[in-house]
């Protein structure tokens, strides 16, 4: 008996489409309970790329301890004495992740061409901008990055927002 006719017979004779039903629902209910259900791995902890970055100069230049240590209290020397260490490791860690280079390679005071500024973000005219100028002279070099190779993050979902654990001295 072919498919269509079938489905006829069931169609037409509600004695049949009843018994039918019954096996159908009989056999889902089988397959239901004889299936173990798995339970679903948790998905895997994602970390912002931002947290990644301020961690990383926390754990190796103490950045965020500078910047969130209050320094109303401490002399210019302190903080000069202070500003040397961080400063310095602050750009090793910019220097691997991003090797930060400038986006002119030209001394400040040099002149530029602007004949082909409309196409990128590369440049900010100040001053009184002309839109048919075609040089002007270079203020700031900028800053691009010439690559971007962040640490990888492998902690817990507990830690996703930590950008440096609590230090707890033991015995």
């Amino acid at each position: 008996m072919g498919r269509l006719s079938l489905a006829w017979r069931v169609l037409t004779n509600g004695e049949l489409a009843q018994q039918l039903s019954e096996l159908v629902a009989g056999e889902a209910a089988e397959r239901i309970t004889e299936q173990p259900v798995a339970e679903p791995e948790p998905a895997p902890a994602v970390r912002n790329d931002a947290v990644t970055l301020l961690a990383a100069l926390q754990r190796e230049a103490r950045l965020v301890d500078f910047l969130m240590e209050p320094i109303d209290d401490y002399a210019d020397a302190q903080i000069g004495a202070a500003v040397r260490d961080i400063h310095r490791d602050s750009r090793t860690v910019l220097d691997r992740v991003f090797a930060i280079v400038p986006v002119i390679d030209q001394p400040e005071g040099s002149a530029v061409d602007l004949s082909n500024r409309a196409s990128s973000g590369r440049l900010r005219l100040i001053g009184e901008t002309d839109p048919n100028q075609k040089s002007g002279t270079l203020t700031h070099h900028g800053w691009k990055s010439a690559r971007c190779e962040l640490p990888t993050w492998s902690g817990s979902s507990q830690s996703v927002d930590v950008i440096a654990p609590a230090e707890v001295e033991v015995g």
